[in-house]
C-alpha cells in the first residue's frame, strides 16, 4: 500500500463529510439561513433558528415546524483522479412552540454528515471507500424578557464511521453517542437585533478506526480514536425595516483545540457571513456570501507531516473558502410555505507534498414550513 492511503483513511475519520463548507461544517442548517450565506445568529427564521441560535425561536407566534433536507454535490479531484462519492443528502427538521407567556420549547434533528470517498476501481488509494454519518438531536428551550431572550439546546450526537481499503484491519463501522449543548442570546432595540451563540465541544470515539488505520500504514506517532466536534462561538447583528433585512455574522471554530483535528494540524477558523432578505406579501428573496480561510496548512517538517499533508488533501480537502448563496420562500397560505436555497463554492486548488487537490461544491436545500 502506498503511504498516502493512510492519509485518505485518517482524514475521513477526522471529518464529517466532503461536502464541508467552513472546515467540515455546513454554513447553515436550514434553507432560509443558507440562502443568506449562513447568517442567522441575530436574524430569526422561526423554528429553523433552533438549529442556529435557540434564543430566536421566540419569534414563533404559536407553533411552527420546518422539515426538509440538503443535497450535496461536491466535485473533488486529486492528482487527476475523481472521487465517485459525488452526491449525498443531509435531512433536517425543527419544531418550535410557544408554551407560555414568555416560554418557548422546540425539537430539532439534523444531519451534519453523510459522505466519504470512493476510489474503487482506480489506481489511487488501494480501492479506498469510506462513510461518515453524523446526526444531532436537540431540545431548544428559550425564555423572553422584554427585548431580551435566552436559549439553550441540550444535544445528543450520533456518529458512525466505516472505512475500507485493501488490507484494512478496521473491520466494519464504529458508532458512538455523546452529549453537548448550544446556548444563545438575543437583544432587540428598534430595527436592530444583536445575537450571540456558544457551542460546547462534543467528544466522540470511533473505536478501532483512526488508531488501526495509522498503525496499518506505519505512522510514527500514536493516534487515538477520539474525534471532537470543536468548540464554537459567534456574534451577529441584523437590521430589519420595510421588508428589508440585512444580517452580519462572525463565528470562531476552534479546530486546533479539538481532539483529533489538532493531531492533523487544523487551524482555527474565523468565519464571516453576510445575508440580505427582501420580503413582500407571500414571498421572500435572499442572497448571501460566506468566507472562511481553509483550516488546512502545510505540515512539512512536523511529525508525520508528509502523511498529514497527503491526508488533508486526499481524503478531506476542506479547502473551499468562498460561498455564494441565493434563496427564497413562497407562502401558499397563511399556514404553509416552501423554502429553498442554493450554495455555490467555486473551485479551489491546494498542493502539499506532491499532492494536488481541486475542490468545488454545489448544495441545494429545500424545506416545507407549516404554522399552526
Amino acid at each position: 500500500m502506498q503511504p498516502y492511503v493512510t492519509s485518505i483513511a485518517v482524514i475521513t475519520a477526522l471529518s464529517t463529510a466532503l461536502y464541508a463548507t467552513n472546515g467540515d461544517e455546513l454554513i447553515g442548517l436550514g434553507a432560509k439561513t443558507r440562502g443568506m450565506g449562513g447568517a442567522g445568529i441575530a436574524l430569526s427564521h422561526g423554528a429553523e433558528s433552533a438549529l442556529i441560535n435557540p434564543a430566536l425561536i421566540t419569534s414563533v407566534k404559536s407553533s411552527e415546524v420546518s422539515f426538509g433536507g440538503t443535497v450535496m454535490i461536491p466535485s473533488v479531484e486529486t492528482n487527476g483522479v475523481e472521487s465517485d462519492a459525488d452526491l449525498s443528502m443531509a435531512p433536517a427538521i425543527a419544531i418550535a412552540s410557544k408554551a407560555g407567556d414568555n416560554l418557548y420549547l422546540g425539537v430539532g434533528m439534523w444531519g451534519t454528515a453523510g459522505m466519504g470517498v470512493d476510489y474503487r476501481g482506480t489506481n489511487l488509494n488501494d480501492n479506498m471507500t469510506s462513510n461518515m454519518q453524523m446526526m444531532q438531536f436537540g431540545l431548544p428551550i428559550a425564555y423572553q424578557m422584554g427585548s431580551m431572550s435566552f436559549g439553550i439546546t441540550p444535544i445528543i450526537q450520533y456518529g458512525a464511521l466505516d472505512i475500507s481499503y485493501d488490507g484494512s484491519t478496521t473491520k466494519g463501522a464504529a458508532q458512538d453517542l455523546a452529549l453537548g449543548y448550544n446556548v444563545g442570546a438575543a437583544y432587540t432595540v428598534d430595527t436592530l437585533t444583536f445575537g450571540a451563540v456558544y457551542k460546547a465541544p462534543i467528544e466522540m470515539n470511533y473505536k478501532g478506526q483512526i488508531s488501526r488505520m495509522m498503525s496499518d500504514y506505519g505512522a510514527t506517532a500514536t493516534y487515538s480514536d477520539n474525534l471532537e466536534r470543536p468548540e464554537e462561538f459567534g456574534f451577529g447583528v441584523a437590521y430589519q425595516a420595510d421588508g428589508h433585512a440585512v444580517a452580519l455574522d462572525y463565528k470562531r471554530i476552534n479546530w486546533s483545540d479539538a481532539a483529533g483535528y489538532r493531531d492533523f494540524g487544523w487551524e482555527n477558523q474565523d468565519v464571516y457571513a453576510i445575508g440580505y432578505q427582501y420580503t413582500q406579501n407571500n414571498w421572500a428573496l435572499r442572497a448571501g456570501y460566506n468566507y472562511a480561510k481553509s483550516p488546512i496548512s502545510d505540515q512539512s517538517g512536523k511529525t508525520d507531516g508528509t502523511v498529514i499533508n497527503e491526508l488533508n488533501l486526499l481524503a478531506f480537502p476542506a479547502i473551499v473558502e468562498s460561498h455564494y448563496t441565493v434563496g427564497g420562500s413562497y407562502a401558499f397560505s397563511k399556514t404553509m410555505s416552501v423554502d429553498a436555497s442554493y450554495v455555490y463554492a467555486p473551485e479551489e486548488t491546494m498542493s502539499f507534498s506532491g499532492i494536488t487537490t481541486k475542490h468545488s461544491q454545489s448544495n441545494i436545500t429545500a424545506q416545507l414550513t407549516i404554522n399552526f
